[in-house]
């Protein structure tokens, strides 16, 4: 069954995939308001009215207005997130790469926060079992060496693939939902007078209300209640658009009834001495009956895990994503399931692991992380509000009304960013510092290749093909290889790089029956496979343009010798009979790639700051993965060759003869 069509499983996929950290919110949104102005004593009924208005009409302008109806509509062949989004409109301009850029790292950033924000503030809820609290008291570091566990096995557990846990994701969120919907209808029951906060004068009043002790930057806790919407939107390609708009209104209304629910208990006790007195006082555990105490805590676990496991896939997408579009250097990509899009990236799935342990080891409390949560998810939204302007301009939708839907979001999210912001040197600087350095790397890769494309010495294949031909004839030179392989990055023509001819012709002249010049282009749509050729009106020389979409695996050697079968079945090529192999009458000869691994030469005269880029580049490119890992060559037969890279005007110095 297609899981992207309307239907039960559909839906069910869409619960547990998309909703993972929107519906984990409860968990921390309240607290960290209550800790911000002040703590329980500190509050009154139009305080509360108050919150709970601003996260109801956060949730319905940000994540239900812009997310899943306008935003969802911006797929990419099925495909959402900013990156797609950006595959969209970027030929409206070259300048739309830095807010994808801008938006892809912060949203990578989030990606770490997440799981050691969620399952913290789950394990936290333990302190409130006096089983628990019998046993280990309230240390905090029991709580930190939990979580730690808990994160090392979720992180373990990726390279095994989701398929089988990914089936139960579905029903468990489910039953999340509609607990987190019961729990708070059964304490709303008690004070309906609460449903006034659905009424936005409570909001606009609360702002500027003498209550609100944090003022303006209340927001940036109130923003937290929404976190989630950009990964509802980068989902959009596993379960589809339908199934997100289908499944929401139950979502929303057992989110709603969870924060009223909360407000509720909250008017009840905001004057017991008792809860005044808590250090760590979480009014979603507190409201829960003792009976319900352990369970609610375990699927808050279980829930966290959900919301990080869903994290931590959307951040291999979006990684294998800007991959694709050439963005950040190429790195092991594993496919352990049987989905479509399921991935494992370990370089990537090591430093997410490092990175939100150590973030669990430094702020150790779920309170301090809430202050570096959230600032770069504003940051991602800002970025995709400004995408979504050209996407509605490229739509012909009136100029005046796509620039009014942009600037409406684009102030309530600066709104937002400043009050995030504001928390920058209480964390704040951590999920900063996380996307300055992958947009850092983002900028080095797509520059270097902009410097190497510009810059770098091309010849045509065309003045080279006499050549090509008198050696493939020679029989005084060794025969290299049935098929030698090289692949390159010129599109255009029968252009290919200088280095290419050079190893062919003078580094060791390879004789070859076939000289196969393959390029990848990626392409926009994200599942495109197609190929096109150019023999130069020779028999040796064969062109190949891969055109493969930006969540297709390259794996060259099956697409090569699939073209090699087509091209010989129409007569273009000869068959290459095999006097020796195990297949009966095998047709297709012995294939050689010859990988070039490039060194910057040392007669590349470059401007200073350009010369430093393509050094950083050809760096970073030493920890990322080799060419025949990333090209699927792993059993194929390939040979690695070291040629100097010359770009631009060369600088030599001459000798003088001594007299």
């Amino acid at each position: 069954m297609d899981k992207k069509k309307l239907s039960m499983a559909g839906l069910l996929v869409a619960m547990g995939v998309v909703y993972g950290d929107i519906g984990t919110s409860p968990l921390y949104v309240m607290k960290a308001i209550l800790i911000g102005n002040g703590g329980l004593a500190g509050i009154s009924k139009e305080f509360i009215l108050g919150v709970v208005s601003l996260i109801f009409w956060t949730l319905t302008l940000l994540t239900t207005v812009k997310y899943v109806m306008i935003a969802l509509n911006a797929d990419n062949k099925g495909e959402g997130g900013i990156f797609s989004l950006y595959t969209l409109v970027k030929r409206q301009g070259k300048y739309l790469l830095i807010p994808a850029m801008i938006g892809g790292a912060a949203l990578l950033a989030d990606g770490v926060l997440t799981p050691a924000v969620t399952v913290t503030t789950a394990i936290e809820g333990l302190k409130d079992i006096p089983l628990y609290t019998d046993f280990f008291g309230n240390k905090q570091s029991v709580t930190v060496a939990i979580t730690l566990i808990i994160i090392l096995v979720l992180f373990l557990v990726q390279r095994l693939g989701t398929d089988v846990v990914g089936k139960a994701f579905g029903p468990v969120m489910l039953l999340w939902f509609t607990f987190l919907g019961l729990t708070g209808l059964m304490n709303f029951s008690q004070d309906w007078s609460m449903i006034r906060a659905l009424n936005p004068y409570y909001a606009i009043h609360l702002l500027v209300s003498p209550q609100n002790k944090m003022g303006l930057f209340i927001l940036g806790s109130i923003f937290l209640a929404t976190t989630g919407a950009e990964a509802l939107y980068s989902d959009l390609g596993h379960v589809g658009k339908q199934n997100i708009r289908f499944s929401w209104p139950y979502v929303k209304i057992c989110l709603v009834l969870n924060y009223l629910g909360q407000a509720a208990w909250l008017m009840s006790v905001k004057d017991n001495p008792i809860y005044q007195k808590m250090t760590n006082f979480n009014p979603f555990f507190q409201m829960l009956p003792n009976a319900w105490m352990f369970v609610g805590v375990l699927f808050a676990t279980i829930a966290a895990i959900i919301a990080s496991q869903a994290l931590i896939s959307g951040s291999f997408t979006l990684i294998s994503e800007a991959i694709q579009l050439k963005l950040l250097p190429k790195l092991r990509i594993i496919y352990p399931g049987s989905s479509r899009g399921q991935m494992y990236i370990p370089a990537a799935n090591f430093w997410l692991w490092l990175l939100c342990s150590v973030i669990v080891l430094g702020f150790r409390s779920s309170e301090k992380m809430e202050a570096a949560y959230g600032l770069s998810i504003t940051v991602t939204m800002l970025m995709t509000t400004a995408l979504l302007f050209f996407y509605l301009k490229q739509r012909k939708t009136p100029l005046l009304l796509a620039g009014g839907i942009t600037a409406f979001f684009a102030a309530i999210e600066s709104i937002f960013f400043i009050s995030s912001a504001a928390k920058f040197f209480h964390g704040g600087y951590v999920a900063a510092s996380i996307a300055v350095i992958i947009i850092a790397v983002m900028f080095v890769w797509q520059k270097g290749n902009d410097i190497q494309k510009r810059e770098q010495l091309s010849v045509r294949l065309k003045d080279y093909k006499p050549q090509l031909i008198e050696l493939k004839e020679d029989q005084e030179i060794p025969k290299f290889q049935t098929n030698v392989v090289y692949l390159i990055s010129h599109e255009q023509e029968d252009y290919v790089e200088q280095q290419v001819m050079y190893s062919i012709l003078d580094k060791q002249p390879k004789r070859a029956d076939l000289y196969w010049f393959v390029h990848v282009e990626v392409t926009d749509e994200p599942y495109t496979r197609e190929y096109e050729i150019d023999m130069l009106d020779s028999d040796c020389i064969v062109k190949v343009t891969l055109y493969l979409g930006f969540r297709v695996r390259q794996s060259i050697n099956l697409y090569l010798r699939q073209i090699v079968k087509e091209l010989m079945n129409s007569g273009r090529i000869k068959p290459q009979p095999q006097k020796y192999s195990i297949t009966p009458g095998r047709d297709v000869g012995d294939f050689k790639f010859v990988l070039i691994e490039e060194e910057l030469s040392n007669v590349t005269a470059l401007h200073k700051f350009d010369k430093y880029i393509m050094q950083t580049k050809l760096a970073i490119k030493k920890y990322a993965t080799s060419p025949i890992e990333w090209f699927g060559l792993e059993y194929s037969e390939t040979t690695m060759e070291k040629v100097p890279l010359i770009i631009g005007a060369t600088r030599y110095s001459k000798l003088s003869e001594r007299k």
